[in-house]
C-alpha cells in the first residue's frame, strides 16, 4: 500500500475524529442529549441480571488501569525481545501513555458530572470523557495496528480486527450498564482516542516516510 495513502488516511481519520468529539462535546454541553443517555442507560438496564452484571464487571476490570498496564507491559516485552521493533516500541508507549493524559485534561476542561441514575458501582471522578473507553480503544487500537503488519492473510486480520471492536465495544458498554458514564461519554472516549491514535500514527508514518532505508520495510508489512 502507498505510503503517502497511508499518511493520507491517518490524517483525514484524525480529522473526522477530532470534529465527531466537537459536536459531541457541544451537545454535552447545549444539554440536548440528555434524554438520549438517559433512555440508554435505562434501556440497558432493564436488562438487569446477576449474571449480566458479572460479565459487564469483567469487561470493566479487563479495561482497568491495573490490566491495561499489565498488557502494555507484556506488549512491550514482546516488541522489544521477540519482534526487536525499537520503533514501533517508541509509537506504542507514546500512544498509550499520552491517551490517560489527554483523558485527564479533557476531563478537568469539561469537568461534566457521573450519571446520578442507578449505579451498580461507586466511583469518583467526572465523567467525559470516559477513560475506560479512551484507553480500550487507544491499546487495542495500536496493538491491531502494530499487528496487522505482522499478520499477511485476511483471515487472521479480520480476527484480530473483530476481537479488538468487541473488546473495545463491551468495555464502553459496561461502563454505561453499571451506570458510571452516560453513552456520550463512551462515545466521546472513542473519538478522542481515535484523534489521538490516528495522528499518532500519521507521524509514525511521516516519520518513516523521512527514512528511505526504514520505509521500503515498513510496505511491505502494509
Amino acid at each position: 500500500m502507498n505510503l503517502k495513502f497511508q499518511l493520507t488516511r491517518a490524517f483525514i481519520i484524525s480529522l473526522v475524529s477530532l470534529v465527531a468529539f466537537g459536536l459531541v462535546a457541544i451537545l454535552i454541553r447545549a444539554d440536548v442529549i440528555v434524554d438520549f443517555d438517559h433512555s440508554v442507560i435505562r434501556a440497558l438496564q432493564s436488562q438487569e441480571s446477576p449474571f449480566l452484571t458479572r460479565v459487564m464487571e469483567f469487561f470493566t476490570v479487563v479495561g482497568s488501569t491495573q490490566v491495561v498496564v499489565v498488557l502494555c507491559l507484556l506488549i512491550i516485552f514482546f516488541l522489544y525481545k521477540v519482534l526487536h521493533h525499537r520503533r514501533e516500541l517508541i509509537l506504542f508507549i507514546a500512544v498509550v501513555a499520552g491517551s490517560p493524559l489527554l483523558n485527564l485534561l479533557l476531563k478537568e476542561i469539561f469537568q461534566r458530572a457521573r450519571p446520578d441514575l442507578h449505579h451498580l458501582i461507586e466511583i469518583g471522578g467526572y465523567s467525559f470523557p470516559s477513560g475506560h473507553a479512551m484507553n480500550a480503544f487507544t491499546v487495542y487500537g495500536i496493538l491491531t495496528f502494530l499487528l496487522w503488519r505482522h499478520i499477511f492473510n485476511s483471515a487472521g486480520r479480520s480476527l484480530l480486527l473483530l476481537f479488538s471492536a468487541f473488546v473495545v465495544f463491551m468495555i464502553g458498554i459496561s461502563r454505561i450498564y453499571l451506570g458510571v458514564h452516560y453513552p456520550s461519554d463512551v462515545i466521546g472516549g472513542y473519538f478522542a482516542s481515535g484523534f489521538w491514535l490516528a495522528a499518532s500514527i500519521w507521524f509514525f508514518q511521516w516519520y518513516m516516510e523521512r527514512q528511505p532505508h526504514l520505509a521500503g520495510r515498513m510496505l511491505k508489512r502494509s
